[in-house]
């Protein structure tokens, strides 16, 4: 199993939409997150700052990433969350959320 975090910001005059998105976020977004050995996914905000957290237990996350970009129900989805949300200053280059660096784990 792979742990991934990642970090965006949430644009402040979109703050109350994006919550209000995520209170009832479609079933076949969710079906297709389990379907991409996706689990245990959380987002939390802190400020501007989103953070999310999910479990990854498929082989190929590559892969498993591009089935679900290439997802009708998912890119209706982004196309409601994504005016809500800017990258972070340490995006890498066509980076959406940027990956975070696991520093710890309780043992």
């Amino acid at each position: 199993m792979k742990r991934v975090a990642q970090v965006i910001r949430v644009r402040p005059e979109h703050l109350e939409p994006y919550l209000e998105l995520h209170r009832n976020v479609p079933q076949p977004v969710l079906d297709t997150l389990r379907n991409c050995h996706i689990g245990n996914y959380s987002i939390h905000l802190l400020g501007d700052l989103l953070f999310g957290y999910f479990e990854y237990d498929g082989d190929d996350l590559a892969a498993d990433m591009a089935r679900m970009a290439a997802d009708e129900a998912t890119q209706a989805w982004w196309q409601l969350t994504a005016p809500c949300q800017q990258p972070v200053e340490e995006a890498a280059p066509g980076e959406w959320w940027a990956s975070m660096e696991q520093v710890f784990l309780m043992p």
